[in-house]
């Protein structure tokens, strides 16, 4: 069935927003496009709303994210009455969308796992986040599929499924006909600034040699490049087997344009701050071992990805003194504090930090970005013995409040310590367990941004032990 199944599989899916950590997506729909890979022609279109078995998931930040809220979706079917259909659909075929691999892809196999079913499989992948950024260059900014939308004036994405789906085709076709016509007279298109000023930022000579290898020719019909000189290009460049695809893509908590914090990532991420056995000390962490590398992101770009010995370089630092209270300077479009608070380092992490900060700036401008670096850690003029680093507490919205995901605990002993259970989710609460003075153990993970010109790494506590003190008080209840 594998060879005769010659259609691409261009799908979406949109999803129910986790509000807190450990708690899943479900799958609010599922829209695809069977497109013959010659002609680009259309030649199935299905697109259905799906019920989640807890409505409850339905928050008010996934109704923000994509209009579908309970009302309109009471009456639709679950993913178990449409879970043939989907299989049907993308089994055995070449699956196509944009950023698939770090997102939908999960979502297919979470949702069949949900019905104790077998995933489908595809014979192919084309994330074209991945190839668009590698091909097109970066002349679209951060490459979301709502900036490729604008550039190529193509109205503003609406974040339903197959309105996704047509315009991922649509920028595909104008993405793939700018590469041509550049490829037939590279000379004047490139040398008289027929491209973006914002375009790829990478050696002329090195967008040449992408131009070379997808075999782009004035003498190519135009047909066949659209998909099937992509196919054979992402095709050596991505494995099929979808365990090893799981384990090679990021977990990480998302950031937005804005730069604050949601969280749209995998659940490994909100799990993973339950067990904090792959958390190391800096002592642990052998400086050959660090390395980074650039892995497909939500919604549009690449990120930076900082590991150690081929896993996500986690960190926990011990005893470390609090330097400034917590700052709610920032807030984000959505009206979310941006909280964070400074810390003293070690020269032990410092060392760790600087490797990291130069391999991952380094990264970033042979990525082809423009952004200026800021050092993840700070040494200020007359205090160099004395650097210090910012810690970043990810702020979610629940229902009408906002809360933070790091998991808070007050250390009563050397041997106990209890989990911080707070009245409301306020700041000012939080700034009275965390002010400047008091002793932290932290763990943490290592956040890569790029907005507005600015990018570095960010520091992302996962968990916060605050260390007890006689006068320490606040308005909070444990258990």
């Amino acid at each position: 069935m594998g060879d005769e199944r010659l259609e691409v599989a261009f799908f979406d899916v949109e999803t129910t927003v986790p509000t807190r950590p450990g708690q899943g997506f479900s799958i609010l729909e599922f829209g695809a496009i069977l497109v013959c890979p010659r002609k680009l022609v259309e030649q199935e279109v299905y697109s259905t709303l799906v019920r989640p078995t807890d409505l409850s998931l339905i928050s008010t930040l996934s109704v923000r994210r994509n209009g579908i809220n309970r009302e309109e979706i009471i009456s639709s079917p679950t993913f178990d009455e449409i879970a043939d259909k989907v299989y049907d659909i993308l089994h055995g075929r070449i699956w196509a969308g944009h950023n698939i691999l770090k997102f939908d892809c999960h979502r297919i196999r979470e949702a069949f796992a949900g019905i104790n079913r077998p995933a489908p499989e595809p014979k192919g992948i084309i994330d074209t986040l991945a190839l668009l950024t590698q091909r097109f260059g970066r002349r679209a900014g951060d490459m979301k599929m709502a900036s490729l939308a604008t550039y190529f004036g193509l109205g503003r994405q609406t974040h339903r499924s197959l309105d996704d789906v047509r315009m991922n085709l649509e920028v595909l076709k104008y993405c793939s006909t700018v590469l041509f016509l550049e490829s037939s007279l590279p000379d004047i298109f490139i040398e008289n600034s027929w491209v973006s000023p914002n375009a790829t930022t990478r050696s002329r000579s090195n967008g040449r040699a992408s131009l070379e290898k997808l075999d782009f020719s004035a003498d190519t019909p135009s047909a066949s490049i659209k998909i099937e000189s992509l196919v054979k290009s992402t095709a050596e460049i991505i494995p099929f087997n979808m365990d090893e695809l799981e384990e090679s893509l990021l977990s990480d908590v998302i950031e937005d344009e804005s730069g604050s914090y949601s969280p749209e990532s995998s659940t490994t991420a909100t799990e993973s701050f339950i067990g904090y056995i792959d958390f190391l000390e800096p002592n642990e962490i052998s400086i050959p071992s660090i390395s980074v590398s650039l892995a497909p992101f939500f919604r549009g770009s690449q990120k930076i990805k900082v590991l150690h010995d081929n896993g996500e370089l986690q960190v926990c630092c011990r005893q470390m003194k609090v330097r400034f209270d917590i700052s709610k300077k920032y807030v984000d479009k959505a009206g979310l504090p941006r909280l964070s608070f400074v810390v003293d380092a070690s020269s032990d992490l410092c060392k760790i930090l600087d490797v990291v900060d130069d391999y991952a700036q380094k990264l970033s401008v042979d990525s082809g970005s423009s952004s200026e670096w800021r050092p993840v850690v700070t040494r200020k003029p007359g205090f160099k013995n004395y650097p210090t680093v910012r810690l970043n507490l990810p702020t979610v919205i629940d229902g009408n409040t906002f809360c933070w995901t790091t998991e808070i605990y007050q250390k009563e002993s050397s041997t106990t310590q209890k989990p911080v259970i707070f009245s409301k989710f306020d700041v000012e609460e939080l700034e009275s367990l965390i002010k400047a003075g008091s002793i932290v153990d932290a763990y943490f993970s290592m956040d890569s941004y790029d907005v507005q010109q600015n990018a570095g790494i960010r520091l992302v506590a996962s968990k916060l032990i605050v260390h007890q003190f006689p006068d320490l008080t606040c308005s909070r209840t444990e258990t």
